[in-house]
C-alpha cells in the first residue's frame, strides 16, 4: 500500500493548511514534489492516487499536472537526473555537445538511465539561466558555463557520491 512516512504526512497537512477549505488542490505541486522525493524518485499511478486521495481531487486532475511540468518523473529515473537546457541561448553556447558528450561518455540516450541506475539524461526547455550557457541542472542545482571536462568533473564527483543535490 503507497502511504507517506509519518513525518511526511505530517509536512503534507501543513501544506494543505495553507489553504482555505475546499481548496486544497492548491497544493498539489509542493505534496507532488514531497511524493516524487519519497517514492523512489518518480510518480507512478498508484502515487499520484494516492496524492488525489490526499487532496480530495480527482487522479485525472493530479495527472495532468504532473505529466504538464518536466520536474515530474513519470518513469523510474537514476540517482543523478541531469537536465541539460536545450533552448536557443544554450544551444548557441554549445548545449549539444555537451548533451552528445553525457550521450557518448555514459553510453546513454535522451530520456535513458545508466545500467547501473546512477544516471538519467533529461534534456530540459529554458531553465533560466541564459547568460551561464550552456548549463544543466542536477537536483537543486545549477551548473553553469559547461564544458566537456566540467561535464567530466560533476560525473566523477557524483560517482563517489560528492555531489549535493538538496
Amino acid at each position: 500500500m503507497t502511504a507517506f512516512k509519518t513525518e511526511t504526512l505530517n509536512k503534507v497537512n501543513e501544506i494543505i493548511a495553507r489553504y482555505p477549505e475546499g481548496r486544497q488542490k492548491s497544493a498539489l505541486i509542493p505534496v507532488l514534489h514531497l511524493a516524487q522525493k519519497e517514492f523512489g524518485g518518480w510518480l507512478s499511478v498508484p502515487v499520484m492516487d494516492y496524492v488525489a486521495e490526499i487532496l480530495n481531487i480527482q487522479p485525472i486532475e493530479v495527472y495532468e499536472v504532473a505529466t504538464f511540468y518536466t520536474m515530474f518523473n513519470m518513469k523510474p529515473v537514476g540517482k543523478y537526473v541531469l537536465e541539460v537546457c536545450k533552448t536557443g541561448p544554450c544551444m548557441l553556447r554549445g548545449s549539444e555537445k555537451i548533451l552528445e558528450h553525457i550521450r557518448r561518455k555514459l553510453n546513454i540516450k535522451d530520456g535513458e538511465t545508466t545500467p547501473d541506475g546512477m544516471f538519467t539524461l533529461k534534456p530540459a526547455e529554458c531553465l533560466g539561466a541564459c547568460g551561464y550557457a550552456p548549463m544543466m541542472q542536477l537536483g537543486k542545482f545549477y551548473h553553469e558555463n559547461l564544458t566537456p571536462e566540467k561535464v567530466d568533473e560533476i560525473l566523477e564527483l557524483c560517482r563517489h557520491g560528492a555531489m549535493v543535490l538538496d
